[in-house]
């Protein structure tokens, strides 16, 4: 019986929190969509790495004739699902864009910045699945395809600077570290984006394609995972100084705990990286060397946003709808 009484409050709740949000349930939407993203990204490089890149081989369409899987004789039908699979968690993530645009738009006082912020992840989840069809029409292109991911790190990155400034206010930016300190974590965050580049670069050099028909850049794979290698040497050295330069000044510890949570995750990822590199490069490291990837970058982005805050006074804010009729 108890379960039974519970659900209409489940969904009550539910519906609540984004459609008379507060500020909790509003960052917490905004969490939820910096997760999807960043599973997405993770599940389109299993796609890539089980050669179910043209699982479906056209677009919109999963085949010429049908939006859904069906038997194709040039296809396998595991390669099919595959790829339907991750078409099918757009709608997912598109969903949870659309509920924190509701969330924003709902929020008394209503802030622009949030607005604004929200009105990011629909408009570039659609523009994602449009560059989705190119990279079906392209036949996996590496470009497109690295272009695609891409795409997903500057979506995560709108999600999770939402998520930083709905726990803030409007006001102007104050420093929470020395101003050089703050230059060397925006030095830090480029230089993660720049090894995202290359390692974009890798892949379309490497040995998976996706399908056995899709091309490759025309470059010397050892050459070029030596430059991500020393890439990720500059990314860390970078991490290590600034973890040094907040321990030295004595920087507020959200700060200390950021740098040193990606400190972590750069150390885990190197050892996926060479393991992976010693093995030849098996299908199940890619995948946890692309998860990796994104926690690194979701944990920079994290590092960045923990330099500084915004007071909450002098915030420029419109009222919610809820609070006009309450005016009216």
């Amino acid at each position: 019986m108890k379960p039974s009484t519970d659900a209409p409050k489940l969904l009550a709740r539910f519906l609540a929190s984004f459609w008379t949000p507060t500020t909790r349930s509003m960052r917490g939407w905004a969490m939820a969509s910096v997760v999807v993203n960043a599973g997405i990204t993770v599940t389109g490089a299993g796609v890539r790495v089980t050669a179910s890149g043209l699982g479906c081989p056209t677009w919109p369409r999963c085949t010429p004739d049908s939006f859904i899987p069906v038997a194709h004789p040039e296809v396998s039908p595991l390669n099919m699902a595959v790829e339907f699979g991750n078409r099918l968690l757009t709608f997912l993530v598109l969903a949870v864009g659309v509920a924190c645009v509701l969330a924003a738009l709902r929020l008394a006082p209503r802030r622009t910045s949030l607005v604004r912020l929200a009105w990011l992840q629909p408009v570039g989840i659609v523009a994602q699945a449009l560059w989705g069809g190119l990279v079906v029409n392209t036949m996996l292109n590496p470009f497109t395809v690295g272009t695609h991911y891409l795409i997903s790190s500057g979506l995560i990155a709108a999600c999770w600077l939402l998520y930083a400034r709905a726990g803030e206010g409007d006001g102007p930016v104050l420093r929470v570290a020395h101003g050089d300190i703050r230059r060397l974590g925006h030095g830090l965050l480029a230089a993660v984006f720049a090894l995202l580049v290359i390692g974009v670069v890798v892949s379309g050099t490497g040995p998976h394609s996706g399908d056995a028909m899709a091309s490759r850049f025309d470059l010397d794979i050892e050459a070029v995972a030596r430059l991500h290698a020393d890439m990720a040497y500059v990314v860390v050295g970078l991490t290590f100084a600034l973890l040094f330069a907040l321990h030295v000044t004595n920087a507020p510890r959200p700060a200390r705990r950021a740098a040193m949570g990606l400190f972590g995750v750069e150390l885990l990822q190197g050892v996926i990286g060479y393991t992976q590199y010693f093995l030849a490069v098996p299908a199940a490291l890619v995948l946890l060397h692309v998860l990796g990837s994104t926690v690194v970058w979701i944990a920079a982005l994290r590092v960045v946003t923990s330099l500084r805050t915004r007071d909450r006074t002098d915030s420029p804010v419109s009222h919610s709808p809820t609070e006009a009729a309450a005016a009216v």
